[in-house]
């Protein structure tokens, strides 16, 4: 029986990332393959004929993806017993490509989100859901990382939030965690507005918020200092060989989405 979704907006964008992940994960010479998605796609009965079309916003999610799992999954390398956050997780499945067998894992997203997740993934013991919205600080009592070290990822949410909403995620996170990292997702201003991605526009999901540097970005929150900005371009580069070439151009690599890495700042604590 084929699954039915009743989503819009922002929780929709998640059958769009999914479902790229899928049809990429089918292709000869993938980099990361992501058999959650292509079994969540197969039961999900839902129009994927826009992202089908959106080059744009799939090259993007491939990007990240392959990114975000080296970066994650050296994350637990250096700290394999320790505590990874999914923020606005979506239909996101990295924990099952990476897992060591003894990271924990928070998926978190907004109940209805949730709701969703659980129809196609079983996530208990040391992966699990958390419904809540990652500006309610209550999320944080589900968490004890017991001392070990903290991951936060947050991808493909900071655009589509107002500034208030980001500053409020980042001091929550700052006040809960002393010592943790951050590797979230953020767009470059002009591109937040003027740039559509197709098959994000059909969501009625609009982007909303963008900035020029990580820097800017930690400080909105003093506890927290830059370590460094990673472009997507060099995810582009290992889905197409011409971006190590035109990689090089400092416009492409200032318009592209990027992703920041914080850290607590102990002079700030």
């Amino acid at each position: 029986m084929m699954n039915t979704v009743d989503l819009t907006g922002v929780p929709e964008t998640m059958l769009q990332t999914m479902y790229a992940r899928a049809v990429y994960s089918q292709k000869p010479g993938h980099k990361f393959y992501d058999g959650k998605a292509i079994e969540i796609a197969k039961a999900l009965n839902y129009d994927f004929s826009m992202a089908d079309k959106d080059a744009l916003m799939g090259n993007g999610v491939l990007a990240r993806t392959i990114l975000l799992d080296r970066m994650v999954k050296q994350f637990i390398d250096e700290n394999p017993k320790g505590t990874v956050v999914n923020i606005a997780c979506g239909l996101d499945t990295r924990f099952y490509r990476v897992d060591n067998g003894s990271v924990r894992w928070y998926n978190l997203d907004l109940p209805e989100t949730i709701a969703v997740r659980r129809r196609f993934l079983r996530e208990e013991g040391r992966v699990s859901m958390i419904p809540c919205s990652a500006t309610d600080p209550s999320w944080t009592d589900r968490i004890a990382p017991d001392g070990e070290k903290v991951l936060v990822v947050i991808e493909g949410l900071f655009m589509y939030l107002a500034q208030q909403d980001i500053e409020q995620i980042l001091r929550i996170i700052a006040a809960r965690f002393h010592n943790v990292k951050i590797i979230l997702e953020f767009m470059n201003p002009w591109v937040a507005g003027h740039v559509k991605e197709k098959s994000i526009e059909a969501t009625q999901a609009k982007f909303t918020w963008g900035a020029m540097s990580g820097k800017e970005i930690a400080a909105l929150c003093p506890a927290l200092h830059w370590v460094e900005d990673v472009s997507l371009v060099e995810g582009m580069k290992e889905l197409y060989p011409i971006y190590r070439v035109i990689g090089k151009v400092p416009a492409l690599r200032n318009l592209s989405n990027k992703l920041a890495v914080l850290e607590i700042c102990r002079n700030g604590e």
